[in-house]
């Protein structure tokens, strides 16, 4: 979770510098060539300072949401962020492991999907012999929960 929230501020720092350092350089420059009206460049740095601006305060936001995670309420027993979750893909006979991770980590090419993906919300909340049906592009995947490691038996054995 601090590799998401340092990957987050990162973002916010370098955004701010060029909000507040690079963008007014380029403007001035920009309206040094005369009329606005037709000055692609200034139209472009304006367009970019609305872009920059609203990107900050969706970072900002999503940092404030991560930052009120309350970890004692993600369950023991159930699947919830940062579980793995071993499933069984009924049709094809084939396991597969997924992480349930925040959006900003997700990466389902290599198992890591976010609990507000299809798959994800599916498994939120289930235990170990539960089946789910989650819809696909490929069509209807029906997956039973084989094992579960929670976020609580994570870090209980990164202690040890």
């Amino acid at each position: 979770m601090t590799d998401i929230k340092k990957k987050l501020q990162d973002e916010i720092t370098a955004l701010e510098y060029e909000l507040h350092v690079d963008l007014p350089k380029e403007i001035l420059k920009a309206r040094a060539h005369g009329d606005l009206k037709e000055n692609a460049e200034y139209h472009a740095a304006k367009d970019r300072q609305g872009y920059v601006s609203a990107r900050l305060g969706q970072l900002k936001s999503r940092l404030g949401q991560l930052a009120m995670i309350d970890f004692t309420k993600i369950p023991h027993d159930r699947a919830g962020l940062g579980s793995a979750v071993v499933v069984l893909d009924v049709k094809t006979d084939q396991e597969i492991t997924y992480h349930l991770v925040t959006s900003e980590e997700a990466d389902a090419p290599n198992g890591k999907v976010s609990t507000t993906s299809p798959i994800g919300r599916a498994l939120l909340g289930k235990t170990v012999g539960d089946e789910v049906k989650v819809m696909s592009p490929g069509g209807v995947k029906e997956l039973e929960i084989l094992k579960l490691t929670t976020i609580h038996d994570i870090v209980e054995d990164e202690v040890e």
